[in-house]
């Protein structure tokens, strides 16, 4: 089985589009860390979209917030506001459906699904003692999470943690495995480009992917609904 991992996809539905011309015809399951909505001007399209394909979708901090499962104290003012612009665009039925999603760690296949942190959905697994840490908490040999928006994967062992090298890497059965696939529709990396991996289950071998895309689009689109501009201007750069 082919397995084609995204994450924090942010509403952006032009970068969506990017990921999906590139890997046509190269995965047989489609599998969502989370963040559906959030920043991004298009968050009926991309709801639509993954209900209708994704095969595990695990909800992010951002769509609690914007569907008001969760409060935005935590949130700096962009975030807000976006959060809140979000749940007043939202239809009726797409609010109702980020209220279902089920909070990870979810086991799918032979690996684990969450947003953040397999000990806390909302937490960051950004350095190599964090990826140390969450790894005790793991019940498979592979994990996917995003959160961060950093690519990136860490291969944990009894005698320490290393990042895997990013053309991809073989599964190392000595080995646990927390991968990143990097955020499609926010990237945080200082590369713009939309991210993603690839997981084929049967060759035990994961690629951490990028592809570009021009994000003009989507920066007018959220201008002209009113969003704040920095969440635009912040798709050119990657930050």
């Amino acid at each position: 089985m082919r397995y084609l991992i995204i994450s924090d996809i942010h509403a952006n539905w032009e970068a969506l589009q990017a990921v999906l011309a590139a890997t046509e015809g190269e995965y047989d399951q489609i599998v969502n860390c989370g963040d559906l909505a959030g920043y991004g001007p298009d968050p009926n399209h991309v709801i639509e979209w993954c209900r209708a394909t994704n095969a595990i979708i695990v909800r992010g901090n951002h769509d609690k917030a914007c569907a008001q499962l969760d409060n935005l104290e935590w949130f700096n003012p962009v975030a807000r506001a976006a959060a809140l612009w979000t749940f007043q665009a939202l239809t009726l039925e797409h609010r109702e459906f980020l209220l279902t999603l089920p909070k990870g760690p979810v086991l799918f296949g032979d690996f684990q699904v969450f947003h953040g942190a397999p000990q806390d959905e909302d937490e960051y697994v950004i350095s190599e003692p964090e990826a140390r840490e969450a790894a005790q908490y793991l019940d498979t040999q592979v994990a996917f999470f995003g959160h961060t928006h950093l690519q990136g994967s860490f291969a944990v062992h009894r005698n320490g943690v290393r990042r895997t090298p990013e053309e991809g890497f073989e599964i190392d059965e000595s080995m646990k495995y927390l991968v990143n696939p990097g955020s499609v529709g926010q990237p945080r990396d200082g590369d713009p480009r939309a991210g993603f991996a690839i997981y084929d289950s049967e060759e035990r071998y994961i690629e951490c992917r990028r592809v570009s895309y021009d994000p003009s689009d989507t920066y007018r689109k959220i201008v002209d609904a009113g969003l704040p501009e920095v969440l635009g201007r912040r798709l050119f750069a990657g930050v």
